[in-house]
Order: C-alpha cells, then sequence, then structure tokens
C-alpha cells in the first residue's frame, strides 16, 4: 500500500479576508473543516499543515493536523502553491526519516470538501495509475461558453464567437479547477516542479464540495452551501 501524506498549505499573509485560514467558518476555524476530512478519510500516515504562522500551527494542531515544524520558505503572494508543498514534504522526510509515496495536497479555503470526496479522489488516481490529478468541477448555471470581454464602450467580444450562438444543451460540458484536492506521485512532483505536469488528469467532484473561498463573496456562499446542508432536502 502507497505511503501517503496530506498537505495543507496555509500560510499567514492573506489580503483579501484577513486570516482567512483560521476565520470562522460555521461554527470551526475554516482550516479544521480541511484537517477533519483529511483525518476521517483514512487515506494517510500524516496530515500536515504547512504554515508560517503560529496561529495556524495551534489550530492545526487543535484539529488533530501534525505540525511539527513551521515553513522556512515559500510563505508569500507569489510562488506558486505546489512550491509552497513540495518545500513542506520535504521537510516532512527529513522530520520523519521517512519517505512517502503519494503526495495529497488539501487547501484549506475548501472547506465544504469532505472525508467521501478525499476518499473518492484517492481511489480515482489510483484506478488511473498514478500520475498527476487535479480536482474539478462542472460549470453549471454560469455558462462559460458564452463569455465575452468587454472593452471601454462596453461593447462585447465572445469569447468563444461559434458557441455564441448555440443553444447550451447543444454545447460539450467545461470544467474549472478547483484546489479541493491535488495528488501526486512524490517522484514526479519533485521531477516536474508541480502538479500541473505534462500528463495530469482531472478528478470531477460536485461544485459545492469544490467552492474555494478567495474573496468575500466566495465565503458567503460558501456559508450559504452550509446551511443549506444543514437544513437537510426542502
Amino acid at each position: 500500500m502507497a505511503r501517503r501524506i496530506a498537505i495543507i498549505p496555509a500560510r499567514g499573509g492573506s489580503k483579501r479576508i484577513p486570516r482567512k485560514n483560521i476565520i470562522d467558518f460555521d461554527g470551526r476555524p475554516m482550516i479544521d473543516w480541511t484537517v477533519r476530512a483529511a483525518l476521517d478519510s483514512g487515506c494517510f500516515e500524516e496530515v500536515l499543515v504547512s504554515t508560517d504562522s503560529e496561529e495556524i500551527a495551534l489550530a492545526g494542531k487543535a484539529a488533530g493536523a501534525a505540525v511539527p515544524f513551521l515553513r522556512t520558505e515559500h510563505a508569500d503572494d507569489f510562488v506558486p502553491v505546489s512550491q509552497a508543498t513540495i518545500s513542506a514534504l520535504k521537510q516532512a522526510e527529513s522530520h520523519w526519516q521517512t519517505r512517502f509515496d503519494e503526495v495529497v495536497q488539501l487547501m484549506p479555503n475548501c472547506p465544504l470538501r469532505g472525508a467521501e470526496h478525499i476518499r473518492g479522489a484517492v481511489d480515482h488516481f489510483t484506478r488511473q495509475g498514478g500520475g498527476h490529478q487535479i480536482s474539478c468541477f462542472r460549470f453549471g448555471w454560469m455558462n462559460p461558453w458564452w463569455a465575452v470581454r468587454l472593452d471601454e464602450g462596453m461593447a462585447p467580444t465572445p469569447m468563444f464567437a461559434d458557441a455564441a450562438v448555440q443553444r447550451s444543451q447543444d454545447l460539450p460540458p467545461l470544467y474549472c479547477p478547483t484546489g479541493a484536492i491535488w495528488i501526486a506521485e512524490r517522484d514526479s512532483l519533485l521531477s516536474a516542479g508541480s502538479f500541473y505536469a505534462p500528463g495530469h488528469r482531472f478528478f470531477p467532484m460536485d461544485w459545492e464540495a469544490a467552492v474555494d473561498i478567495d474573496d468575500m463573496d466566495d465565503l458567503r456562499m460558501a456559508l450559504a452551501v452550509a446551511y443549506m446542508r444543514r437544513m437537510g432536502p426542502a
């Protein structure tokens, strides 16, 4: 069986939503949702929170994650998150004196993804034969085929001119990446330096579980979804 680590990259310098990774989300710190989903999935040898913040480290430990060290690099707005995860992997392997076979990156700003989604993604990755896998969701009521650019006079230029005159039911589905569950084989990730390696595949999941919270509009939508889930079927 593959030795698998979950890495939750959670830097402390969020600007659009200050302290985003540990703000209250439906009664619990944001990061708590991801840590518990990872632990409940039963997929991992270790669940590691990688952070440069003592405050986030304490929240991660309280949720049950391992936080044996703070991040020593890649804690700014400019470095791709894959690089932060690779750095955390190297720190983890040095700390635990072990080697992992697979790396699963779980962004803490995706609190609606649950243990069942993680298990599904890992199973899909295994069935597909490894490599690199990015989670995604299918566009629904926002039909990207009809997207336009607007100039200064508000005149539109269709992004997909041919599709703009077709009925939505006649157009193929399109998918959008989400940071919910990214998986890679350890050696391949280190070699490529990114989860977006040549030959990577996508893993579709439902849009509610895939919500990425980057700004206040995203937060309000995610809270609305959490509320609807709590209320159950109408």
